[in-house]
């Protein structure tokens, strides 16, 4: 956490979006304190605002990407629920 409270400022800057759209997710793997700033962003979305998430890795690939089991699932809990998915 950054002393300075831009992470916080950033976060109460996401929560205020209504659509969070993520573009090549997973081109590089999420390290270290990364996994739950992204976990605590999707829940801050979760069944109250719009996400979309393009990505050219089948979300099979994202439990390396991530590379944490429970944090993955979680995400993806909170992303499938009353999600549409569309594939090209």
């Amino acid at each position: 956490m950054n002393a300075d409270g831009s992470y916080m400022k950033e976060i109460t800057r996401q929560e205020k979006q209504d659509l969070l759209i993520l573009n090549d997710f997973g081109l590089q793997p999420i390290v270290d304190q990364s996994r739950s700033i992204f976990l605590e962003i999707i829940e801050d979305h979760y069944d109250r605002k719009s996400t979309i998430i393009r990505s050219q890795l089948p979300v099979s690939s994202w439990y390396e990407v991530i590379a944490e089991k429970t944090i993955v699932e979680v995400i993806l809990d909170r992303l499938v629920h009353k999600a549409y998915r569309l594939n090209s």
